[in-house]
């Protein structure tokens, strides 16, 4: 990690779960840290407890759904400190619903968060690179198992968004190569892992039975995860990573 030390991550999604997991534990290697979400208060306490780690914590509000807020983003992490050296892609949202059951406004919510809001901040970010003639940075998009298989129990519309980000994340990797580039990119796909994630999508009934089925990843097992891919030497690629709680069997 001690190439990292120093230079920029962002991270979307951060105010909890594996988001504010993985900003805790870049910010302890030595990174500046970029983190942003609506609920930017959690990110601006997580901050605080931070203070005095080797590396630091900006917290900005931003909402995915709105291309201007994502814009505005970039321009202040050019404007503070420069670019982005790493974009984790970790924000998704699930409304728990069937594809019949979902109204077109659930489904444009999910696709601009899921994969249009990935999309942008995959382009601004290597944008940002290139200007600054980084050709070793890293994307990285948090997928998920589901977008791996159709599994009975998942929402049949949020596995189709995870199916496209595996289909954007090899696309980009393909892309980088056309263009002679050492960016690398990454797809990470995490089971079942513990955070409000599934209370929001389900009520606290469902996703109980979730979460008390088997013993769960946790949040800091997906940042192990992605301190081992960014850790790999420069000519090792780490495409596509699923990681799983050993008793979850879907």
């Amino acid at each position: 990690m001690e190439r990292w030390v120093g230079r920029v991550a962002l991270v979307t999604g951060a105010s909890s779960g594996i988001g504010a997991a993985l900003c805790e534990s870049l910010v302890r290697s030595g990174m500046k840290v970029v983190g942003i979400a609506r609920g930017v208060e959690h990110i601006k306490s997580l901050s605080e407890n931070l203070k005095g780690s080797k590396g630091s914590l900006l917290p900005l509000k931003c909402d995915l759904n709105k291309e201007e807020d994502i814009r505005n983003v970039f321009d202040t992490i050019k404007k503070e400190l420069g670019g982005v050296d790493i974009c984790i892609n970790n924000a998704g949202l699930t409304n728990g619903k069937g594809i019949l059951d979902s109204t077109v406004e659930e489904m444009h919510e999910q696709s601009n968060v899921n994969i249009i809001a990935l999309c942008l901040c995959s382009q601004l970010t290597i944008q940002s690179m290139r200007e600054r003639g980084v050709d070793d940075g890293h994307v990285i998009n948090i997928n998920s198992t589901a977008g791996h298989a159709v599994a009975p129990r998942a929402s049949k519309f949020y596995t189709a968004t995870k199916f496209a980000v595996r289909a954007i994340t090899e696309g980009l990797r393909q892309e980088m190569r056309e263009a002679k580039s050492h960016i690398r990119i990454t797809s990470l796909s995490p089971g079942l892992v513990e955070t409000q994630f599934a209370f929001r999508a389900y009520g606290e009934e469902k996703a109980n039975q979730f979460y008390k089925s088997i013993e769960c990843l946790q949040g800091h097992d997906v940042a192990n995860a992605i301190l081992h891919i960014i850790s790999s030497p420069k000519h090792v690629e780490v495409n596509e990573l699923i990681i799983r709680p050993t008793e979850q069997s879907f």
